[in-house]
């Protein structure tokens, strides 16, 4: 057993030697890649200060066709503030005054990087700009992708992309929440209602009007991306086929079709339910009612009421009748501001009485009420299956004249223009790396330049695992529980499987011979008795082995049990002398105790030889 704990104790201990190896290679590769990062970066002139991983940064370049992009890097032209008013809105709040900036990101800054930041908040904020070339909906997907950041979070606020549709009246100065658009994409918090918007409208191939269809909600938890403070990639992706994807960071959150997956979908029903068709007043709807063959049975009395005095009940020894539940408190003052005209009367408030805290009760006691075992209530005839049932009515159906179908929605309004029309109660949300094209390979690569940037820079500045879990531990303090078991379960296990066990040492002490302690004459008559049984038992086994060899040997067994019984006699000896448990006067004494023959002794000694 304790050759298995041993081995046990060597396992845990090489495994944590080579735990702890590994992590000693993770961090020094870690190391190693910071300092290879930091030996390709540049230092750079940044005015909020150096960072804690300088990077070289330039600015995306598209490597394909595309409809518009915008960086943000250098002086910003073709953006358009718009002048006008939101309708329909309170004066004061009406303008179009919002205060945009050009600036860095306020945590994990790139150098040379700049955004588009919404600074104001309680206000209205439109700004446009028209794209390269309009992008018209025939063979080629749509890609619509862009960076944002809650840099101070989002208490109540959008942060998504209009495209505008094209038409011969656009004006971006007059850019509002009414100006025509096809595309509706991003980001959208009110509350706890976190959303990733995508609306298109969708023009009635018969009427001329133009619905708004949103897409369904995914089945997400948007919340970290509007909480964490780290610039998140938005992308959506229309394709000719009439399906899309939405993807954040580059993983799909949500895909389907414009043809299902939209409310209210985009083509209407083929019929629709007749609004001159009225119910009929004799139409029964009712599925049970009460029977009308039933009588109230002549023992039903409806005055019984439901509680009763309790009988039986005994008022507790001890309860003071003439002391009330609530007293005047003796302390209280009245105000020195009391005006007795304008206030009334002063009263003093009133406290439990504290001479009932001991007792059973105060004031007048009465009997508890109890349920009444006669009480039956108003008598009302059972429920029964309705005769003259006819189901829930409906009205009928006709065709519905307004029905088309459209087979193809992707086929949208033309885009020429790009907007950011938004309402926010939290300022600093940055926005940055605006892309229309039709090739995921140019979304992907001005991505990596952009926002694969950022958040490279952004999970090397991440704080160690210590410090993560300390920061868990301040918003969770139940955590310092789950940390202190988790540091105790090693090492209780390590004490428990690798301490020395007090009873090993124990049975070795136990086993050794006592040389310093007497031995009385009773005690050697008991215990020679004991040897002279056990001698007897061993000679009978030695007997039946002995009846064995005989009938295979012959004669040659006496000779070879003298011998035998030599060699044992010289072992005895021999143990006699290096036994440090009793010296040869003690023995003496043993074998007179023990009997006067020799033939026991010569037993005890032989069976001594084979324990040995």
């Amino acid at each position: 057993m304790q050759f298995q704990w041993d081995w046990l104790c060597l396992g845990v201990l090489l495994f944590s030697s080579v735990t702890a190896e590994i992590e000693d290679e993770e961090i020094q590769d870690a190391d190693v890649e910071v300092e290879d990062f930091d030996k390709t970066s540049q230092e750079t002139d940044v005015d909020k200060g150096r960072m804690s991983l300088e990077v070289v940064y330039k600015t995306p370049k598209p490597i394909g066709e595309v409809y518009f992009t915008e960086t943000f890097d250098g002086v910003l032209t073709g953006w358009v503030l718009s002048k006008t008013k939101k309708e329909d809105t309170d004066e004061n709040i009406a303008k179009y005054d919002g205060r945009w900036e050009v600036e860095g990101l306020k945590e994990n800054t790139v150098p040379g990087d700049q955004g588009l930041v919404l600074k104001s908040t309680a206000k209205h904020h439109a700004i446009s700009a028209m794209l390269t070339k309009p992008f018209i909906f025939a063979d080629k997907p749509l890609i619509l992708q862009y960076e944002v950041n809650f840099q101070e979070g989002i208490d109540c606020g959008g942060a998504y992309i209009k495209l505008l549709s094209s038409s011969d009246d656009l004006d971006l100065e007059y850019f509002f929440d009414k100006t025509p658009y096809t595309i509706m994409f991003g980001p959208d918090k009110c509350g706890e209602d976190y959303k990733l918007h995508f609306i298109f409208r969708h023009k009635n191939p018969k009427s001329g009007d133009y619905e708004e269809k949103h897409a369904k909600r995914p089945d997400v938890d948007f919340k970290k991306f509007y909480l964490d403070k780290k610039t998140h990639l938005y992308t959506l992706v229309l394709k000719p086929d009439d399906t899309f994807e939405m993807s954040i960071d580059q993983t799909v959150v949500s895909k389907g079709s414009l043809l299902e997956d939209f409310v209210p979908p985009v083509n209407p029903p083929q019929e629709i339910e007749d609004p001159n068709d009225k119910k009929p007043d004799d139409w029964d709807e009712k599925v049970k009612i009460p029977d009308p063959s039933a009588v109230k049975p002549d023992d039903w009395d409806e005055d019984e009421p439901a509680k009763i005095e309790d009988t039986d009940a005994v008022k507790p020894e001890g309860w003071l009748d003439d002391e009330p539940e609530y007293i005047s408190d003796p302390n209280a003052e009245k105000p020195e501001d009391w005006d007795e005209e304008m206030d009334g009367e002063w009263e003093a408030p009133q406290i439990p009485n504290p001479k009932c805290e001991t007792a059973p009760g105060c004031g007048k006691w009465v009997r508890p009420m109890m349920n009444n075992p006669n009480y039956k209530g108003k008598w009302k005839a059972p429920m029964i299956e309705n005769p003259n049932y006819q189901g829930i009515w409906s009205p009928r159906k006709i065709p519905n004249p307004d029905y088309f179908e459209d087979l193809h929605p992707f086929e949208m309004t033309a885009v020429s223009a790009v907007g950011l029309e938004l309402w926010s109660m939290t300022s600093d949300i940055y926005f940055d790396n605006f892309i229309i094209c039709s090739e995921k390979e140019v979304a992907d690569r001005w991505a990596a330049d952009g926002w694969g940037m950022k958040k490279l820079v952004a999970s090397a500045n991440e704080p160690g695992m210590f410090s993560q879990l300390m920061t868990a531990a301040e918003d969770h303090p139940w955590l310092w529980v789950l940390y202190i078991l988790t540091l105790a379960l090693p090492v209780g296990l390590g004490v428990l499987f690798c301490w020395p066990a007090k009873k090993v040492d124990e049975d070795i002490d136990y086993k050794k011979p006592d040389i310093s302690k007497s031995i009385t004459k009773g005690e050697l008559e008991q215990g020679g008795e004991e040897l002279e049984d056990e001698a007897e038992l061993e000679e009978e086994k030695q007997n039946e082995d002995d009846i064995v060899e005989e009938e295979g040997e012959g004669e040659g067994e006496d000779k070879d049990e003298e011998e035998e019984n030599e060699v044992a006699e010289g072992s005895q000896e021999e143990g006699d002398k290096s036994n440090k448990s009793g010296s040869e006067d003690e023995m003496k004494e043993a074998d007179e105790s023990a009997g006067s023959g020799d033939g026991p002794t010569k037993s005890v000694r032989k069976r001594r030889v084979r324990k040995d």
